[in-house]
């Protein structure tokens, strides 16, 4: 899959995806990540055996989708950044990890490979934004029907940078990886089954990438 990205200054980057890996539990304050597994534990999500964690995935999941064809009601998406290895420099875009929620109690690892990996639009060069990352917002809205809600709402500063995991992989984002960052936390009360998704990564002068998809739940099958 290759995938073209548009630059803040207008130019554009086509980057052919070879490798997909999914950071998960990823979050810069370690309390909070315990709270969260053990939150997902009640749900009989397993826990991870190791915090940060690494899902590596097909990268025919990785893509740019308008409709994400489901096969139940309960799969949802996650607001996270994608760092995109290209030929000779690495670059930072929106992504949205969709996830299968029914599947995730028998194995996170399974559910990642159930729905795809959805990239934005606009990619920033890392090299001219890292010095500010963490004034980057993440934010997801949901929609039912015609009504839409924001469900996340953060900054990057609440994710381990990209530094970290390029320092932690090396070698392995060879030209071609895509690494997801994990996610920031949902908010309480939002339904996230929703009929469509938009999630937006803007930068302090308030350049947007953005990616907006709909859902759609496919007929059952004959068991």
């Amino acid at each position: 899959m290759s995938l073209q990205f548009t630059l803040p200054d207008g130019s554009e980057r086509t980057v052919t995806v070879r490798y997909a890996l999914n950071a998960g539990y990823a979050g810069r304050d370690t309390l909070q990540v315990q709270h969260h597994v053990d939150e997902l534990a009640e749900l009989g999500v397993p826990a991870p055996s190791r915090i940060p964690t690494l899902y590596p995935l097909s990268a025919s999941l990785v893509g740019r989708p308008e409709m994400v064809q489901v096969p139940h009601a309960r799969t949802s998406g996650e607001a996270e950044w994608a760092l995109v290895v290209g030929e000779d420099d690495l670059l930072l875009t929106v992504a949205c990890d969709h996830t299968d929620r029914a599947l995730e109690v028998h194995g996170v690892a399974w559910s990642k490979q159930s729905a795809p990996d959805l990239l934005g639009d606009v990619a920033w060069p890392l090299g001219e934004i890292e010095h500010e990352l963490d004034q980057f917002t993440l934010k997801a809205w949901v929609r039912h029907g015609d009504t839409e809600t924001l469900i996340q709402d953060g900054t990057l500063a609440q994710l381990l940078p990209p530094s970290y995991w390029i320092k932690e992989l090396g070698d392995r984002l060879v030209p071609g990886t895509v690494l997801l960052s994990g996610t920031i936390p949902m908010i309480a009360g939002v339904d996230q089954f929703a009929d469509g998704w938009r999630v937006e990564l803007a930068d302090p002068r308030n350049v947007v990438s953005r990616i907006v998809y709909n859902v759609e739940q496919l007929a059952p099958a004959w068991d």
